[in-house]
């Protein structure tokens, strides 16, 4: 049976690494393995970078000996790429690591700010291989080719920033149609062992290949960009024994949609998920890759599997049989040890899992499909399923197009076509190929769908929609990974859902969301009724992936020191970065209150007030051509949250006028005044997205603290490598004591220290007072970078 959802603490069942290599996989002892003298490149595209798992096994037995204790998986992999694992402090959920990442990746939209902080650092050449992907600026519109072109126009400048970027400091570009950025790593980058860190919070996607591969901001990026050993707090790790087999209508995205109702978008801060059991080996190499993309909804820090025949079979399939043998060498090293603990338990029985619908408004919000009709009724959602999304870095492998391709051929079978509007993205260039290829793009195409470019597109904002207007209340279902509100089409009012891609299809034929495949029937051209049969479909192409079009940028040969980046001065998509200014050296006094941001609450699965998500803070969608403008993009600033003032959306009093006024406008009138401002919010602050904008832009507008009950992990570390103050209440209750419009002051920070809190007071307009404590997670590093005023200015003064 399922758990219910209460978590296990300590003394668990010993893990047992055999089941995760299922059966007939050689098992080498790794001591055999060091006498192999082959190198194996980490990628076709940097045949000099060496795959290292020599050094990474050293490493781990360093430390396996000092901690005297069986290692999990993602213990090993993170600790075997410590700077210094002899005298590293480790201790789970406390102490800051300092690691070497093998690799970076970026997508478009915040390779922009990361390449413009690396130019700021002076360095002529990135320290790692990097990567750079043109995935989040191409607006489905009216098809993929169009689309395509279309964006390759409007967004020239910038592509050409990139490219030149990338070929001045040795970064790999894959340029617009190659694809998403997750689909291409797990392609080409992501292996069994490595640790990468990528500006996308979906990076972890490269879990499903064994990775530990972590979505950080750009400032993170800079430094291991630049050869600094970068930070990470000490992760927990959450084990998932997955037991039983998957089967018919349920899917890999069933188990995450499962597990997201478990943990909530919260129930990971600080973890990594570690899923390990029997029922590992009925899950393909991308359906793993689906489970820890979305680990991202769950405020994970990333998600892994241990390696296994699925992942070896995938990467034989994608031209890297040279490092599924190297691994199946080192096999030991890439699963848990025997006996390893967790510091918490999920189990779940794959037998007994059901398809899952996930939402409206959050993506922790689940229901098995057989309740989300009369769930919906209950609560006054619509039933109507306007659009049916298949596709994202979530779900848009192969296996994912045909067993959406499997239902639809059976609609087609009996002369139906989608009742709803249907869209499909391939996940690169490589799946739009092979799809196409061996017929799935036809059936798709057939059953009404429209196939969208290779990239993020209505996902993340990027859509041109047109069949409702904005406040008309609507439900669609995708595939996609968040549904936060107005996220996928800026309206607040329609409601997404989140469900496999079979499912997805199903609904989109079907038309209603009250349809349920395993029990409903459908009424064929003739009037005949029936039933879908489960889909099924190839793991992988019988015959090879076809490449499709070849997209990569090789950075030259000869480096890029004569190349030229040039920026022009009355760019609108583009600017270089100024340096914030250093802290005074005393404490912050009288901050005013820009905007005390409501909570969001839950209640009988209806939405209430606003929840701050990194898309409230600076929104995506058409914003996002003004990534690489810290000014411009400024102007977004904040203005999707609520106002617990007037429960208003980018209306806020001006507290120097009395009118009131957008948020990014009265932040500008403040600075302008010579007044600094502070926002005041509620739990899991800043959840969602990697993108440091939602950090620069209000230390850009004159921020310069930021209070909470609670702050999403990247978010957290953002504004730290901004010089922003992120803070949390000692005492939640405290939050219901700030009014709009007091003052704060911010004390203690001539004293400033790690685990020392500081403290605050409050002026409230009628003359009266409160004073309480505020935590912070600050190390004596992250001190530094708040007293320099950003992280890139103290790498400045250490250059």
């Amino acid at each position: 049976m399922i758990s219910s959802g209460s978590i296990q603490r300590k003394a668990l069942k010993p893990y047992n690494s055999t089941l995760a290599l299922g059966q007939g996989v050689r098992r080498l002892h790794v001591s055999a393995a060091f006498n192999a003298k082959a190198k194996v490149s980490m990628s076709r595209f940097e045949p000099s970078n060496f795959v290292n798992y020599e050094k990474l096994n050293e490493n781990v037995n360093i430390v396996r000996k000092r901690l005297n204790r069986p290692l999990t998986l993602s213990e090993k992999i993170v600790y075997g790429h410590l700077d210094d694992p002899v005298g590293q402090d480790i201790a789970r959920g406390r102490t800051y690591l300092r690691l070497r990442p093998d690799r970076v990746a970026m997508q478009d939209a915040t390779a922009q700010m990361a390449m413009l902080q690396f130019i700021s650092s002076g360095l002529p050449q990135v320290a790692v291989p990097s990567t750079i992907h043109c995935d989040h600026l191409i607006e489905a519109q009216i098809g993929g080719a169009k689309d395509l072109a279309r964006a390759k126009d409007i967004n020239a400048e910038v592509y050409n920033f990139l490219a030149s970027a990338g070929a001045k400091y040795g970064v790999g570009f894959w340029k617009p149609g190659s694809g998403i950025i997750h689909q291409i790593i797990l392609e080409n980058y992501a292996y069994p062992g490595v640790l990468l860190i990528g500006t996308d919070s979906h990076t972890p996607n490269g879990g499903g290949l064994g990775s530990i591969c972590i979505g950080v901001g750009g400032a993170d990026a800079v430094d291991v960009m630049a050869g600094i050993p970068w930070e990470l707090k000490c992760p927990n790790v959450i084990g998932v024994k997955l037991t039983g087999k998957l089967s018919g209508w349920t899917s890999p995205k069933d188990v995450i949609l499962k597990v997201a109702g478990i943990l909530t978008v919260k129930g990971g801060t600080g973890a990594i998920v570690e899923y390990h059991g029997p029922g590992v080996d009925s899950i393909s190499c991308t359906g793993m890759a689906t489970i820890c993309n979305m680990g991202a909804e769950i405020g994970a820090t990333t998600s892994v599997f241990p390696y296994n025949h699925r992942m070896k079979t995938y990467l034989e399939k994608t031209g890297r049989g040279d490092i599924a043998a190297l691994a199946d060498d080192y096999a030991d090293l890439l699963v848990p040890d025997a006996g390893c603990e967790y510091d918490s338990m999920v189990e779940i029985n794959l037998d007994e899992l059901k398809p899952h619908i996930n939402g409206p408004f959050t993506p922790d919000l689940a229901h098995p499909m057989a309740d989300i009709g009369a769930t919906a009724v209950k609560n006054g959602w619509p039933l109507q399923v306007k659009v049916g999304l298949i596709g994202s870095c979530t779900n848009s492998s192969y296996e994912d197009m045909g067993r959406s391709a499997s239902v639809a051929k059976q609609a087609l079978d009996k002369g139906l076509k989608c009742k709803a509007a249907f869209t499909i993205t391939p996940g690169s260039e490589q799946i739009r190929a092979t799809i196409e290829r061996d017929g799935y793009s036809k059936i798709l195409g057939d059953v009404g769908g429209m196939v969208l470019a290779n990239a993020c597109g209505p996902c993340i904002g990027q859509w041109d929609r047109r069949d409702v207007k904005k406040g008309e209340k609507n439900t669609i279902v995708t595939s996609y990974n968040r549904n936060f509100t107005a996220r996928n089409d800026a309206n607040p009012a329609t409601h997404a859902f989140v469900a496999s891609p079979e499912i997805v299809t199903a609904l989109a034929i079907a038309g209603t969301l009250d349809f349920n495949p395993e029990v409903d029937y459908l009424t064929a051209a003739n009037g005949e009724k029936f039933k879908l049969k489960p889909p099924s479909a190839d793991e992988l192409p019988k015959l090879d992936f076809d490449p499709g079009q070849d997209t990569y940028q090789h950075p030259p040969a000869e480096g890029g020191s004569k190349l030229r980046v040039d920026v022009s001065p009355t760019s609108t998509r583009l600017q270089l970065l100024e340096p914030f200014d250093k802290w005074a050296g005393g404490d912050l006094e009288d901050l005013q209150i820009l905007i005390k941001v409501s909570g969001q609450r839950i209640i009988w699965g209806l939405f209430r007030r606003g929840k701050c998500t990194t898309d409230h803070i600076s929104a995506a969608g058409p914003w996002l051509k003004f990534r690489g403008h810290l000014d411009n993009i400024s102007n977004n600033m904040l203005i999707g949250a609520v106002n617990i003032e007037n429960d208003g959306v980018n209306k806020i009093k001006n507290q120097l006028t009395g009118e009131y006024g957008g948020v990014p406008d009265v932040a500008r009138h403040y600075k302008a005044n010579g007044l600094s401002w502070v926002v005041v919010g509620d739990d899991n602050y800043g959840e969602g997205s990697s993108r440091e904008h939602a950090a620069l832009e209000p230390r850009h507008l004159g921020g310069r603290c930021i209070i909470v009950k609670s702050f999403a992990r990247i978010h957290e570390t953002n504004l730290k490598k901004q010089g922003m103050l992120p803070l949390t209440f000692q005492n939640p209750a405290d939050y219901d004591k700030i009014r709009p419009d007091d003052k704060i002051s911010i004390k203690g920070l001539a004293t400033f220290a790690p685990g020392k809190p500081l403290s605050t007071v409050v002026k409230h307009s009628d003359g009266t007072k409160d004073e309480f404590q505020l935590n912070h997670t600050f190390n004596e590093t992250q001190i530094e970078w708040f007293q320099a005023g950003s992280a890139l200015n103290r790498m400045k003064e250490l250059q």
